[in-house]
């Protein structure tokens, strides 16, 4: 499996040892933990942008209908 090398400070390696400790685990666990979690918030945070744009574009014309003065905005190439 591939590796990789990170560095911390001393209170970053210190805090690692202390929470890992605490929750009964190894250091290496927690690191790999705390990155799969970033990793999945991170594909959710994608997928949940995506349906939403979808959402939006399927639906563009009620959007505009529900937020005319906004549209005014747009056309004239404002920030909302």
């Amino acid at each position: 499996m591939p590796a990789l090398n990170v560095e911390f400070s001393e209170r970053e390696l210190a805090d690692l040892r202390q929470i890992a400790k605490e929750r009964g685990t190894s250091m290496k666990a927690l690191v790999r933990e705390a990155a799969a979690a970033d990793i999945a918030r991170h594909r959710a945070l994608k997928e949940g942008a995506e349906t939403f744009r979808a959402f939006f574009t399927a639906h563009a014309a009620e959007f505009a209908a529900a937020f005319p003065d906004d549209e005014a905005v747009q056309a004239r190439g404002e920030a909302a």
